[in-house]
């Protein structure tokens, strides 16, 4: 139980200290009194965030500290869980600075915000003014149940593998909407990779061929260049072979007395010999190069289908096409990947389902076993409040899907008069009986998680 409440510098107040007796404390004071502010500096050492606006003077730290006795309730594990240093007379701190940091402490151990509220939450259990509300929802009235049930390390179990479930779900969701797409695509890529394969365009030398094509289309202009440079050459008149030829022959009869003419003699000869070399290819390409109207068509056809795969694809060189014919082709390719990941996933999926369904039989189970406890147990707590006809009615409904907490929802049905039929809670509880049925929760739910402190912030509205 909770023995000693200290607040230092929070809101209105400068400095208190509050000793607790066991039992039932009351706290009572008009609107304004400052009640609420008491329970706002227990939710600062329980781990709820910390605001500068609570400190009452900013320029010095705010402190508040909560002491515990907890050697008759079984809360040791936790401690030892958690690297905490366990006392039978538990003290939680909370140091606000003028800062904005935020310090918490745990037998003058400096721990997190999680690690204090996952003690906080086993130390206390704080009835708010509103949380009559929640009672009507099916969260709250599962979140009750599973408690009496003891579901709660089997809910741990669940919610992993539900979030690992819903991850999967998601996934193959998207690969689902990506092979819609890919399937609506590989029409269209399988035609536009095979009209680059079967073109082989990717093995052509765009140069060579574009080479050939202008010496097929000019054949005629080179032949024609061809035979002139050879008459040039070849004439007996005029021709570069003949002259040179005559020019080495008046060298050659002065060799015996002008020796040293020799070398422009060798230069001459060797320049005949040249002329007669090209001579002889002029008169080979001019014999070999006939119009060939097959082979240029063949050419330009092979040219113009080059031409018109790089323009419909934005390639400028056949590099490039290949390029573009490999990434078609890894997303051809990538439809079949699809399906494998697909198959995988579903797997996958059906394993989760599997051990879901496993799991949510046996929450369903302990919650099936805990509805008789429960109603019974109210009723009583309701019947010493002044309701002895109260009645309860609690069934589990099946859902199709998996949800969150497993495969059923709760139901509570409610009547507060003999012979009256039961309606559900919220439409047939009035305010008074509201907070009544409340108390009754706590009243269950405390025997089931022997907190050692149940706080009420007007549990009796009504």
């Amino acid at each position: 139980m909770i023995t000693t409440l200290a607040i230092k510098n929070y809101a209105l107040i400068e400095d208190i200290r509050v000793d607790f007796n066991s039992g039932l404390t009351i706290i009572t004071g008009e609107t304004g009194a400052g009640k609420s502010i008491l329970l706002g500096a227990l939710g600062l050492v329980l781990g709820k965030r910390a605001d500068l606006k609570v400190m009452r003077n900013s320029s010095e730290k705010c402190v508040i500290e909560a002491e515990f006795s907890i050697a008759d309730y079984k809360l040791k594990p936790i401690f030892t869980n958690n690297d905490f240093d366990y006392e039978p007379h538990t003290i939680l701190r909370r140091e606000i600075l003028p800062s904005g940091k935020s310090r918490a402490f745990i037998n003058d151990t400096p721990v997190t915000l999680q690690q204090m509220q996952v003690l906080g939450e086993r130390l206390i259990d704080v009835h708010s003014q509103n949380e009559t509300h929640t009672l009507v929802t099916e969260a709250y009235q599962m979140e009750v149940l599973d408690a009496l049930a003891s579901n709660g390390t089997l809910l741990m179990s669940y919610s992993e593998k539900f979030d690992a479930y819903k991850k999967l779900s998601e996934e193959i969701s998207v690969l689902i909407s990506e092979k819609e797409q890919a399937t609506k695509d590989h029409d269209y890529h399988s035609f536009l990779l095979k009209e680059i394969e079967e073109s082989n365009v990717v093995e052509m030398d765009q140069t060579d061929l574009e080479e050939t094509y202008e010496k097929l289309n000019n054949s005629e202009e080179i032949k024609e260049a061809l035979a002139k440079a050879l008459q040039f050459l070849s004439d007996e008149n005029v021709g570069g072979v003949t002259a040179i030829t005559e020019a080495r022959a008046q060298l050659s009869a002065i060799q015996s007395y002008a020796t040293n003419y020799d070398e422009l003699w060798q230069r001459l000869n060797s320049a005949v010999i040249e002329l007669e070399d090209i001579l002889s290819e002029l008169d080979s390409a001019a014999e070999n190069l006939d119009a060939d109207p097959k082979l240029l068509m063949e050419v330009n056809e092979k040219l113009q289908n080059l031409y018109r795969l790089q323009k419909k694809h934005s390639a400028g060189t056949v590099e490039e096409l290949k390029e573009i014919r490999d990434a078609l082709s890894e997303k051809v390719a990538s439809t079949g990947e699809m399906e494998d990941r697909m198959e995988q996933l579903q797997y996958m999926l059906q394993t989760k389902e599997s051990e879901l369904t496993d799991l949510s039989d046996k929450l369903n189970t302990n919650r099936q076993n805990a509805i008789p406890i429960l109603k019974n147990k109210l009723e009583a707590f309701l019947s010493d409040l002044g309701m002895p006809n109260a009645r309860f009615e609690i069934q589990l409904i099946e859902e199709e899907n998996f949800r969150r907490n497993g495969t059923t929802s709760v139901q509570v049905l409610f009547s507060a008069n003999k012979g009256a039929a039961p309606g559900l809670l919220a439409k047939v509880a009035s305010g008074g009986e509201m907070s009544r049925i409340m108390l009754a929760i706590k009243a269950v739910l405390n025997q089931f998680k022997q907190l050692p402190t149940l706080i009420f912030d007007e549990i009796d509205t009504g």
